[in-house]
């Protein structure tokens, strides 16, 4: 059995969202501690980790309790950066491999970092005929939201190929819909794909989104 992964001080991002493997994730950074961090992943074509909050907030606040978060995330690696006005970076980031988190620790400036094993990637699984409305309906909109021009969804073409894959097309519906973050996270967690694309039918099938 092979060895996962691993990756030493890996800066961290504790976010309100999830981001999910394939995924488009659009930032605005203004904190000095994630300013400095977004700039030297850049310049260094490393990656960061978005893991989600489990407590506190994403701007640290006067008095507030710490930022707590989950031991699994995803690494986001940078594909634009704009610099719109001075202590203002823009970022549009994609989620490639999913992380759990060995080590944490706080550094003096208010940045997390951890040590972390990377997670297998989904093995790819088609999607079962039963489930081929959730694909089919998860094109038209995109194809519906990249024709209002959002950035995270002009930055999203499927391929034949994605369409078909449960993983692919469950992670997007994961983004899409406006279910709780921990319910999220539990999905981006899921080891098998297809169960994933099953939860994400049955809630597809309960608010009429897409047909049973």
């Amino acid at each position: 059995m092979t060895q996962p992964l691993t990756l030493s001080s890996l800066p961290l991002f504790p976010l309100h969202s999830v981001l999910f493997p394939g995924g488009v994730l659009a930032l605005r950074v203004f904190e000095v501690r994630y300013l400095d961090m977004v700039r030297k992943c850049h310049h260094a074509g490393a990656p960061f980790g978005v893991v989600a909050l489990t407590q506190g907030h994403e701007v640290r606040q006067a008095g507030a309790p710490e930022e707590g978060f989950h031991d699994i995330g995803t690494l986001a690696v940078i594909e634009r950066i704009d610099y719109p006005q001075p202590g203002l970076i823009t970022l549009l980031c994609r989620g490639s491999q999913r992380f759990r988190i060995t080590e944490r620790s706080h550094l003096p400036h208010g940045l997390w970092i951890g040590n972390v094993e990377q997670l297998a990637a989904d093995l790819p699984v088609p999607i079962p005929d039963d489930l081929l409305p959730t694909a089919t309906t998860l094109a038209q909109v995109l194809a519906s939201l990249r024709e209002r021009d959002t950035e995270a969804a002009t930055a999203i073409h499927p391929t034949p190929e994605q369409l078909a894959d449960c993983g692919w097309v469950a992670n997007r519906w994961c983004e899409l819909l406006p279910i709780p973050l921990k319910l999220k996270q539990q999905l981006m967690e899921l080891d098998n794909p297809l169960v994933r694309l099953e939860l994400v039918g049955d809630v597809l099938e309960r608010t009429g989104i897409a047909p049973p």
